[in-house]
């Protein structure tokens, strides 16, 4: 049986938690027996799989001093970044170097306290896997390990065709079919928002709009940057039926990010035929290799000056939806509960 911390049940969805959700339902999928372990206040199931409450307290209190003593001496499996500080058989997918590379992103207790335990783990004896080679690269660097003692495994994107789209979201938000580009992220530095401000000018200037579909959670991102505009929308946080809409149904998606150890939104968009203009940083460019359109994250190709290739150059958005959607199809979540699998046996 696989013990599972499931602390991510009690947390709110970014990728992270979708990373952990969905690789927790695909190792279920495959018949592997799970033992899916939660503090107070998480669901009593996930799914199909039985939530086993432990201990009474929450949070990196519960992982550090409820979940060690309630594992039992099992190989334990952290999906989330963090694990408790004990010696023993465990394995952590740490997503990226972000606490090292980005600091700028990150409240200072959070980035602390995130730098010492990933320095930690590994002297302890864990297993460190991650979701791209440009993270293993980085968290080498970062940690002072060997490469080859950091696995990888790939994330996925078809969760969000799980559910039907909500075209209502379109007329909440004054949006129109084709008529707008989307952006999706969080307001922390590293995803870079601020540097829309020409591409949302560019689009105004042509009857159009962007659309910024994310949330903001205080007390972990410092540095907000955010476009800025009268033809820009904010939409907040967003439901998977709302954001398959808006998908499906935008000019493209626009991700300037400078740093993603994976980078979902992008594979999300490819899955719903919605083309992919992205900033060629972080290991966005290996999950969508030439299924993107680039431009610089900082430099002088601007998100606005493929936004403006893309509506000017014939025949470019339908190449674009094809290429993406046959690149989307190497990465889903059964072959990413697989992977892992296969680094556990």
């Amino acid at each position: 049986m696989l013990t599972i911390n499931g602390r991510f049940l009690t947390q709110g969805m970014t990728g992270v938690q979708r990373f952990a959700a969905e690789v927790t339902q695909a190792i279920a999928r495959s018949g592997v027996p799970i033992r899916l372990l939660a503090p107070p206040g998480a669901p009593p199931r996930f799914g199909d799989i039985p939530v086993e409450i432990v201990g009474r307290r929450g949070g990196q209190t519960w992982e550090q001093m409820d979940l060690p003593s309630a594992t039992s001496g099992a190989v334990l499996l952290n999906l989330g970044n963090t694990a408790p500080l004990r010696p023993g058989r465990q394995i952590v997918v740490i997503h990226d170097a972000g606490v090292f590379d980005t600091p700028e992103s990150y409240a200072l207790p959070f980035r602390a306290w995130y730098r010492a335990l990933h320095m930690a783990l590994p002297r302890l004896g864990a297993r460190i896997v991650t979701v791209s080679e440009f993270s293993r690269g980085r968290l080498a660097a970062r940690l002072r390990l060997d490469p080859a003692r950091i696995a990888v495994m790939p994330e996925g994107g078809e969760h969000v065709l799980r559910m039907p789209a909500d075209p209502d979201v379109l007329a909440k938000h004054g949006l129109q079919r084709g008529r707008y580009a989307l952006a999706v992220g969080t307001r922390a530095a590293h995803k870079n928002l601020g540097v829309l401000r020409d591409a949302a000018a560019l689009l105004a200037a042509r009857g159009m709009v962007l659309a910024v579909a994310g949330a903001v959670q205080a007390g972990v991102f410092s540095g907000p940057a955010d476009a800025e505009g009268s033809a820009v929308r904010t939409l907040g946080r967003v439901t998977d039926a709302e954001l398959r809409a808006l998908y499906e149904n935008a000019l493209c998606l626009v991700f300037p990010s400078r740093y993603e150890g994976f980078g979902i939104p992008p594979l999300e968009a490819m899955w719903c035929g919605c083309p992919v203009l992205a900033a060629r940083a972080g290991a966005v460019p290996e999950v969508c290799a030439e299924a993107a359109l680039w431009f610089d994250a900082e430099g002088p190709a601007t998100p606005a000056t493929a936004l403006a290739q893309l509506l000017d150059e014939p025949g470019l958005s339908d190449s674009l939806r094809k290429a993406g959607h046959e690149r989307a199809q190497r990465y889903s979540w059964d072959a990413a509960g697989r992977r892992l699998l296969e680094l556990i046996a």
